[in-house]
């Protein structure tokens, strides 16, 4: 059995820094890294993506809404148009750094509001989707585990990785439950161990009403932006290890 463990690194911005990318980096095996428009600049883009190499973890693009202020996390309205462009542009942004390392893009995961809106807007998920294959089809699109999204990129033939969230609680549509609401984020390692475990073994986990809903697990994603952030990462993956579950790419994963 294997699963890829992925999170969102590259996130701090010129003299502002956010996230533990050198501690967190050690335990993932893929790297999602902010493209400049929610978070990131040219420099740590690039040392974002050096890093990973140097840690052997794949590196895919992490494109938002341009919003920086907000850090991607506040809606925006998007044509059709501008969202598959949008896509594009940031997607070839991180491109050019990973061929200055050598390295090649393994995935494209969309950031914060613009991931929860691909989900209930099917016109949007289609465009950004549309976006990931005007660069290259080959490219994994990672969205929320048996989500709409992900039934349009395989009708489209873009490979497609099912992910869940170690220390998000889920509705019981599998949905995330909304950051603005009580118990939305976990924060108990045990916890969080626990439920990764019975979604990577059992194909699902208890939503925050006790109800029991199906999920597919492709990659999981563990936040590296909060202060327990590496203890997290390293006491999920230990958990799985010892379940006999392998740690890989996802490009090992989804074929």
């Amino acid at each position: 059995m294997k699963v890829d463990l992925n999170s969102d690194l590259g996130e701090s911005f010129g003299r502002y820094k956010l996230g533990l990318d050198e501690e967190v980096m050690k335990y993932i095996s893929s790297a999602n890294v902010a493209t400049g428009w929610h978070a990131g600049d040219p420099l740590v883009m690039r040392k974002t993506v050096r890093l990973a190499k140097e840690n052997s973890v794949a590196v895919g693009a992490h494109p938002g809404y341009p919003d920086l202020l907000g850090f991607g996390r506040r809606y925006m309205k998007l044509s059709p148009e501008e969202a598959r462009n949008y896509i594009l542009y940031q997607i070839g942004a991180l491109y050019a750094f990973a061929r200055a390392e050598d390295l090649e893009l393994q995935h494209v995961k969309p950031h914060g509001a613009l991931y929860n809106a691909l989900v209930k807007e099917e016109e949007l998920a289609r465009a950004v989707i549309e976006g990931i294959a005007d660069f290259d089809k080959k490219l994994i699109f990672v969205t929320l585990s048996g989500s709409r999204p992900a039934e349009i990129a395989e009708e489209m033939g873009v490979k497609v990785a099912h992910e869940v969230f170690a220390d998000r609680a889920y509705n019981p549509d599998g949905t995330l439950v909304p950051r603005s609401k009580p118990g939305a984020v976990i924060h108990d390692k045990e916890e969080i161990a626990e439920r990764v475990v019975s979604m990577v073994k059992d194909g699902g986990v208890r939503a925050i009403n006790g109800e029991w809903i199906e999920l597919k697990a492709d990659t999981i994603c563990v936040h590296g932006d909060n202060p327990k952030a590496v203890e997290i990462a390293a006491h999920v993956r230990r958990a799985l290890e010892e379940e006999g579950v392998k740690i890989v790419p996802m490009r090992k994963i989804v074929r």
